[in-house]
């Protein structure tokens, strides 16, 4: 299969004290892989070093076939994204914010901001302003703003927060609805097993900065007895249950 993102033994310290330590993925075209862990596992600080906000101490990065440099931005026009929690301007209106973010990322096609509030279930909304947005409001914009531009691939970091179970459903289908409508690659980090397991393709596992394993949804199913909540809980917990 082809790789889109190929993360080879990456490492980042902070002030001397090692966060990431010799993580390898590898994430292929057309695919959704989930990026599992519990919180502070180091999910975000990984995809963050992606999109070069933050840079590796050590290894090498990447996309599209490309090593990603320091200075590299190009790329990014081909991502979108959604790093903790999505930040807008409250005082402007939903259509406002995706026109402002087209602008900055040189996209020039109108029409694809109404089907972008469509997609996310926020269809007659565009003219109400961010501050009266509720919190799953907002989390449905952000994923509208990553995915305006009608990117290659989509990054996502536990994008089902502040949602509810009607909102992690439709969450849900819209993943599966770029995947096979649009050929979208799909990265998405949670610390929700069932939420993964019922999208992914691929899985990785991490844990206190270090990738414990990376493999395919089926081949769990095949090899392994039980869900992937069992596995997860064998490999984090040593077989003491998640909460």
């Amino acid at each position: 299969m082809d790789a889109v993102i190929q993360i080879n033994q990456i490492s980042k310290a902070y002030k001397g004290t090692e966060t990431i330590k010799n993580v390898s993925m590898r994430i292929n075209r057309g695919e959704i892989y989930g990026f599992l862990g519990p919180n502070g596992a180091g999910k975000t600080t990984v995809m963050k070093m992606i999109l070069n906000l933050v840079k590796p101490s050590s290894g090498e990065i990447q996309v599209f076939n490309q090593r990603i440099q320091p200075s590299s931005v190009q790329y990014l026009k081909r991502i979108g994204s959604i790093i903790e929690y999505p930040v807008f301007y409250d005082r402007l209106t939903a259509e406002a914010n995706l026109e402002l973010h087209c602008r900055y990322m040189d996209y020039r096609n109108k029409p694809a901001i109404q089907e972008a509030l469509e997609i996310v279930g926020l269809h007659g909304v565009g003219k109400k302003k961010i501050h009266e947005f509720s919190l799953g409001m907002k989390q449905r914009l952000g994923i509208a703003r990553a995915l305006v531009t009608k990117p290659d691939i989509l990054i996502l970091d536990e994008p089902i927060n502040g949602l509810d179970p009607i909102g992690i459903k439709e969450m849900r289908e819209l993943l599966l609805l770029l995947k096979e409508n649009y050929g979208t690659t799909i990265l998405i980090s949670s610390h929700i097993v069932s939420e993964i397991e019922s999208v992914a393709d691929a899985i990785g596992i991490i844990h206190q900065g270090t990738l414990l394993k990376e493999v395919r949804l089926e081949d769990i199913r095949r090899q392994h007895a039980g869900s992937l909540e069992d596995y997860f809980i064998h490999l984090i917990h040593g077989g003491k249950r998640y909460a």
